[in-house]
This record gives structure tokens, C-alpha cells and sequence, in this order.
């Protein structure tokens, strides 16, 4: 029981609402890419590019918000992010124009750089003990999974009854509804006396010039382009791509009675194996060396990508995808973050994880980027996928020769 309660606590699950209710706004995106086409006659690629710019200014805000955190407070971060969220999509909800949709995307991907997980993940790493940190950051990776599952099947449901814009307010409000959860998020105590004694800048130098930071910002690449493509596009590419859902079929009797029902569900059964993928990382994380257990993860992302575009795309086979493809989903999350709080310690983790998450978004943006326009180029996505592969294997090669163990901290002069 004191195991319990030292795991649960109130900045815990705090963290783990902010996350659920931030993920299941932005992984709801993708579901609006043909709504948004339709009603103003654009390319694919225009709508891709205005989630693209979003993907890459929450990598671009990340370090930022991290900084801003470690500086002024984590509450007073995560405020900022929610408000400028909720702008995003308020105005986002009133632009006409491609350009307009793209413009208010850096504010909404900077709100989720101050709602989302370098922000939430450096104060719940902070309030964990040694022993339950890994387990804690995957908790809260997991909340985001199901933020996922709920996300484009809310999103779906609410496009049945009400115009695109309409859906952007309603989720502005329960960004800002956020706010009113964090009087229960108290701040902990920031680190270790070693670790306060070390200043950002002395850490940012020793950790630009460890190799092994290098390989993780180089390896999380990948990470982010597959989420971004998929969470992006798979909706769209599931109504295009795949079979009818046939009558009287166990998925039509389970309500999907079409295939843009699929492809939201689709992403809502991604995040769902996800929960317990999440969990079962930062479970490994406490007990195996994490760069071997990412090598597998995104090993196992590969085979599962390439299996899933060599074979015909069918419910079932879409189905299959999603379950596989999500318990591998988010696993790199706790375990890339426990891996930087372990090498460098937790005092100036929000900045540091968020460097390294900016190389996720990097890939993300091309990820989701990449996805329109080669589609209005080749009417598929085909190359898309197979790069996505390709740089999966790169990415479980790349984290293999990581020097695991903690260097020294500097003594103060």
C-alpha cells in the first residue's frame, strides 16, 4: 500500500487529465482533413500543411515551454498553453483561407507544447521517487493514449450534428476548462542538491556534448514522423483506400457501418493498445536497459508498417494494424524521457526532453507534410509509408550504441 500511495498522487493525476483532454483535442485533426477539403474545394496538401506547421511549432515550443516552466512555474506554463490553445482553435474556427488555417496552427501547436508532455512530464518525473518514476511517466503517456481513443470518435460524432467550427469551439472550451484543475498541482521539490547546484546552461553543454544525447535526438526523428503521418492521414487513406464495410459483418453489427467510421475508429483503437503498451514500457523501463527496449519498439514498428502496405488493405486488416501499430505507439514516450531524467537528471528535464522532442516534431511535420503532398502528386501514399520504414529501421539501429549509465555531475567551482 505505501508503494500505492507514493504512484498516486495528486500531481499525477492532474498530469494525467491535462494530457488526456490536450491529446484528444490534437489527435482529432485528422478526422477534419475531408470535411475542411470539401467545403472550400482545396488540395489535400493545404490542410495537410496547416497540421504540419502545428506538428512542427509544438516541436519549436517544447524546449520553450520546458524553460519557461523550470523559470516561472509549471502552472503558470501550462495556463499560457491552454489560453493560447484555445485561441488557436478559436480563430482556426473563423479562417476561410489556407494561409489563415496555417497561420493559427503555430498557435495551436504551441498550446500544446504548454499542455502536452514535456511540460506535464517534468513535473510528474519531478514528484516521483527513483523507483516509481518510469511507471509515473508512462501513467501519463498512457492518458494520452486515451485522449487518442476518445479524440476522433468524439470529433466524428460531433461533425454528425454540427459544422467543423463548431467542433473547434467546443474543444477550445474544454482546453480552458483545464485551467481549473491546477490548484491540485503543487510543485515539488525540483531535484536533488547535486542537480541544484548545476545551472541550465552548464547541463545544456554537458548534454550537447555527450554522444548519446545526440543519438536519442537523432533516433526520436522517426518517432515522430510515423505518428504524424498516421495520426494525420490514416483516417483519410482508411475511407479511400480500404474495402466496404459489409453489411450484416461483425464490424457493421459493432455500428461501423462505413469507412470513414473505420478510420476514426481506427485511431481511437491505436490509443487504446497504446494504454497498455505505454504501461507495459515503463513497467520494462524499471527493470531493462530502455535504448535496447526503443531498438524493439521501433523494430517492431517497422515489420508492422511494412506488413500492413505489402498485403491488401482491408476492415480487418486495418483493424489488426491499429492494435499492433498501438501498443508500440507511444512506448518510446516514457522510455525516452526516463532515459533523459536518468542521464542527466530531472532538474532542467523539461528543457532538455523538450530539445529532444523537437526532432520528433521535425519528423512529424515531414511526416504530415509529406503525406499531402505526395498524395496530390500520386494520388497515393504509398512512398510515404515506405519512408516511414525505412527510417524506423534507422531509428532501432541508431540507439543501440547509447551509453546507458549517468555521468558525473561537475563539482561546483
Amino acid at each position: 500500500m505505501p508503494h500505492t500511495v507514493r504512484l498516486l498522487n495528486p500531481i499525477l493525476i492532474v498530469g494525467c487529465i491535462i494530457i488526456t483532454v490536450s491529446f484528444a483535442v490534437r489527435a482529432s485533426f485528422g478526422v477534419f482533413q475531408i470535411p475542411v477539403a470539401e467545403e472550400f474545394g482545396w488540395l489535400r496538401s493545404e490542410f495537410s500543411m496547416a497540421i504540419a506547421i502545428q506538428n512542427l511549432a509544438w516541436g519549436i515550443g517544447q524546449p520553450i515551454f520546458g524553460a519557461i516552466a523550470e523559470k516561472v512555474g509549471d502552472r503558470r506554463a501550462i495556463v499560457l498553453g491552454a489560453l493560447t490553445y484555445a485561441a488557436g482553435m478559436v480563430l482556426t474556427a473563423w479562417s476561410v483561407t489556407p494561409f489563415e488555417h496555417q497561420m493559427y496552427a503555430w498557435l495551436v501547436g504551441f498550446g500544446i507544447a504548454g499542455t502536452g508532455f514535456g511540460v506535464v512530464l517534468a513535473v510528474v518525473g519531478r514528484a516521483a521517487t527513483d523507483e516509481n518514476r518510469s511507471m509515473s511517466l508512462a501513467i501519463v503517456t498512457a492518458a494520452g493514449s486515451f485522449g487518442q481513443v476518445i479524440g476522433a470518435p468524439t470529433a466524428e460524432w460531433l461533425l454528425t450534428f454540427m459544422p467543423w467550427q463548431q467542433v473547434f469551439i467546443v474543444f477550445a472550451v474544454a482546453i480552458l476548462a483545464l485551467v481549473l484543475t491546477l490548484p491540485l498541482m503543487r510543485a515539488p521539490q525540483p531535484a536533488n542538491k547535486a542537480e541544484l547546484q548545476e545551472s541550465m546552461g552548464q547541463i545544456l553543454v554537458r548534454a550537447f556534448r555527450d554522444p548519446s544525447y545526440s543519438l536519442i535526438f537523432i533516433g526520436f526523428f522517426s518517432c515522430g514522423y510515423q505518428l504524424g503521418f498516421i495520426t494525420a492521414h490514416f483516417p483519410a487513406f482508411v475511407t479511400e483506400m480500404c474495402g466496404s464495410i459489409q453489411p450484416g459483418g461483425v464490424l457493421h453489427s459493432m455500428g461501423i457501418t462505413s469507412t470513414s467510421a473505420l478510420g476514426a475508429v481506427a485511431i481511437s483503437l491505436i490509443g487504446l493498445a497504446n494504454i497498455g503498451g505505454t504501461l507495459l514500457a515503463g513497467w520494462a523501463g524499471n527493470h531493462f536497459p530502455k535504448k535496447y527496449l526503443l531498438a524493439a519498439v521501433y523494430t517492431g514498428r517497422t515489420v508492422a508498417a511494412a506488413l500492413f502496405i505489402l498485403f491488401p488493405i482491408t476492415p480487418m486488416s486495418v483493424i489488426v494494424f491499429s492494435l499492433v501499430m498501438g501498443s508500440l505507439w507511444l512506448a518510446t514516450v516514457p522510455l525516452t524521457s526516463g532515459l533523459v531524467a536518468h542521464l542527466y537528471g530531472v532538474r532542467y528535464m523539461g528543457t532538455l526532453y523538450g530539445i529532444i522532442f523537437l526532432s520528433h516534431q521535425i519528423g512529424s511535420f515531414l511526416g504530415v507534410w509529406l503525406g499531402g503532398r505526395m498524395y496530390d502528386q500520386f494520388g497515393d501514399y504509398s512512398l510515404v509509408w515506405w519512408i516511414g520504414v525505412a527510417i524506423g529501421a534507422f531509428s532501432a539501429i541508431v540507439h543501440l550504441p547509447i551509453r546507458e549509465n549517468r555521468p558525473s555531475i561537475p563539482a561546483a567551482a
